[in-house]
C-alpha cells in the first residue's frame, strides 16, 4: 500500500513542480523581458493589455505564443484540481487504516519537495541570459512522463473494483498490496460499507444532499471544508508563488538573490514537512494543527513588522534632475523612495555608503525594459557601474530585508508539518466510507477556489493597499 500510495502522490509533485516552474519563469520574465509589474499566470486579455501598453514590446511574446500560454495555464490548473481530490481518496482507500494518516501526510511533503527541485532548477536556469525559462519550462515535462508510464501499473483501489461488481479483482489486488497479510476481514468491511452507501443513496437524492441531511457527516463536511479555507487564507500559496517578488518588496536587490532564497524557503518548507511525518503520529491531529496556527500568525505579524519597519525607513529622494526632453513627469516630483515605487512608471537611482542610501532620485523607466532608466545617470549601464550606483525597481533598498525573510522562514517551519498537511490527512479520516469520496472532492474544490482568489488578488491588493498597507500596516 504504501509503494502503491507512494507513486500515485508523485503525481502531485510533478504537477507542483510545472506549476512552480510557470512562476519562476515570470519572475525570471520580470528581471529580463521589461514587463512593468509582476504578473502571475494572468488571463489573457491582461496578457494582451501588457502588449498592447509596451508597443508590441519584442521582448513579449506575440499573439499565437500568448494564446498557447493561456492555455498551458488552464492545463496547469486543470489537471492539478482533478489530481488533488482524487489522490487522497486513492490513498485512504488503498492504505491500511494505522497508516492512512501519514501516507497522506507523506503526499504533502513529495509536492513540497518538487516546489524545492523546481526552485533550485529554476536559480541554476537564471544565469542564462537567453532561453533560460525554454529549460526551466522544458525540463519539467521529464519527470511528468515518467510519472506516466509508471501509473500505467498502478492497480484502481479494491474499494472501486467492488462497487463496479469486480470482485474477484478486486481480491486480487487488496492481497497484492497487503503482502501476506490475511485480507478476509477487511475485504469484508469493504463490502459492508458499499452496501451501506447503497442503502443511503437508495433512499433518495445525491450524496452530497444526504451527507448535508445527516448530521453527523454535514459536521465533518463544515470541518473538511473550513480546515481547506483557512489553509488557503493563511497564504502559503502566495509565499510560495510570491517568495522571490516578497524578497525583492522587502529591498532585496538581487534578481538571481532573490530566486536562490526562494530556494530556502522552498527547502524550508520540504524539511518540516518531513517533521511532521514524524509527528502526525506522535502528537495527534489537534494539537499539530493548533500549534501550527498559533506559529503562523506570529510569524505572519513578524513579516508585516519587516515591511512596516521598512516602510518608516523608506529612503528620502535627494535629487530632482530635470527630465532632458522638457516634459513634466510624475516621477521627478517624489520626495520618498516607496511613493516612487508605487508607480509603475517609476525607478529609484542611488548610491551606497556602507548601508546609508545617498545621491538618491526617482526616474522613469526605460519603455522596453525596466532594468534601466529612460535617462540620466541609470539609463547607461557601463555608467552605473562605473560610478557605483544602482537602480531598483519594486522596491526600496533598506537594512531590514532579514526581517523579510525570517517572517518567511518562521512561517514555513510553522506551517508546513501542520496546516500544510493536516487538512488533507484529516479529510481523509473523517467522513464514513460511502461520503468519503464526496466529501474530499468539496473540500479540495474549497481549497482550489480560495487558492485562485488569495493568489490572484495579492498583487492587485498589494497595490491598492500599498506594499506597507494604509495607515501603515501590512493587510495582506
Amino acid at each position: 500500500a504504501a509503494q502503491a500510495a507512494g507513486k500515485l502522490a508523485l503525481q502531485c509533485s510533478q504537477w507542483q513542480a510545472m506549476r512552480v516552474q510557470l512562476v519562476r519563469l515570470q519572475q525570471y520574465s520580470n528581471a529580463h523581458s521589461g514587463v512593468p509589474k509582476p504578473w502571475l499566470l494572468p488571463t489573457f486579455p491582461e496578457l494582451v493589455k501588457h502588449n498592447v501598453s509596451l508597443h508590441c514590446n519584442k521582448h513579449l511574446l506575440d499573439f499565437h505564443i500568448i494564446l498557447m500560454s493561456s492555455a498551458l495555464v488552464f492545463i496547469f490548473h486543470f489537471f492539478p484540481g482533478l489530481s488533488s481530490m482524487t489522490v487522497t481518496v486513492y490513498i485512504a482507500e488503498a492504505a491500511p487504516s494505522d497508516q492512512r494518516g501519514r501516507l497522506v501526510t507523506i503526499n504533502t511533503l513529495f509536492i513540497t519537495g518538487g516546489q524545492f527541485v523546481a526552485s533550485v532548477m529554476d536559480g541554476a536556469f537564471s544565469y542564462l541570459e537567453k532561453n533560460g525559462w525554454r529549460y526551466m519550462l522544458g525540463l519539467s515535462g521529464i519527470p511528468a512522463i515518467i510519472q506516466f508510464l509508471g501509473f500505467l501499473f498502478l492497480p484502481e483501489s479494491p474499494r472501486w473494483l467492488i462497487q463496479k461488481g469486480k470482485t474477484q479483482k478486486a481480491r486480487r489486488v487488496l492481497s497484492q498490496i497487503r503482502g501476506h497479510q490475511n485480507i478476509d476481514d477487511e475485504y469484508e468491511s469493504i463490502i459492508n460499507s458499499i452496501e451501506e452507501e447503497e442503502k443511503v443513496t437508495g433512499a433518495g437524492g445525491t450524496v452530497i444532499w444526504n451527507m448535508l441531511n445527516y448530521p453527523p457527516t454535514r459536521r465533518a463536511l463544515i470541518v473538511g471544508c473550513g480546515l481547506q479555507l483557512f489553509q488557503q487564507l493563511a497564504g502559503i500559496n502566495t509565499v510560495m508563488y510570491y517568495s522571490a517578488t516578497i524578497l525583492q518588496m522587502s529591498g532585496m536587490r538581487n534578481d538571481r538573490l532573490s530566486i536562490w532564497l526562494a530556494a530556502v524557503t522552498a527547502f524550508t518548507n520540504f524539511i518540516f514537512t518531513l517533521a511532521g511525518v514524524w509527528l502526525v503520529e506522535k502528537i495527534g491531529r489537534r494539537m499539530l494543527t493548533l500549534g501550527s496556527l498559533a506559529g503562523t500568525a506570529l510569524s505572519l505579524v513578524i513579516l508585516g513588522l519587516g515591511f512596516w519597519l521598512s516602510a518608516q525607513a523608506a529612503p528620502r529622494v535627494t535629487l530632482h534632475p530635470v527630465d532632458p526632453s522638457g516634459q513634466n513627469v510624475s516621477c521627478t516630483q517624489y520626495n520618498f523612495c516607496d511613493s516612487c515605487m508605487l508607480d509603475e512608471k517609476c525607478g529609484f537611482c542611488y548610491k551606497l555608503e556602507g548601508s546609508n542610501v545617498t545621491e538618491s532620485s526617482c526616474v522613469p523607466i526605460k519603455t522596453l525594459s525596466v532594468a534601466k532608466a529612460a535617462w540620466g545617470r541609470c539609463s547607461n549601464e557601463t555608467e552605473l557601474n562605473k560610478e557605483g550606483l544602482f537602480w531598483a525597481y519594486n522596491f526600496c533598498p533598506t537594512i531590514y530585508s532579514w526581517m523579510a525573510f525570517l517572517g518567511l522562514i518562521m512561517y514555513l517551519i510553522f506551517f508546513a508539518p501542520g496546516m500544510g498537511p493536516m487538512p488533507w490527512t484529516i479529510n481523509s479520516e473523517i467522513y464514513p466510507l460511502w461520503a468519503r469520496s464526496t466529501g474530499n472532492a468539496c473540500s479540495a474544490g474549497v481549497n482550489w477556489i480560495f487558492n485562485v482568489l488569495v493568489s490572484v488578488t495579492f498583487l492587485h491588493l498589494a497595490e491598492y493597499l500599498t506594499y506597507y498597507g494604509k495607515g501603515d500596516i501590512f493587510f495582506y
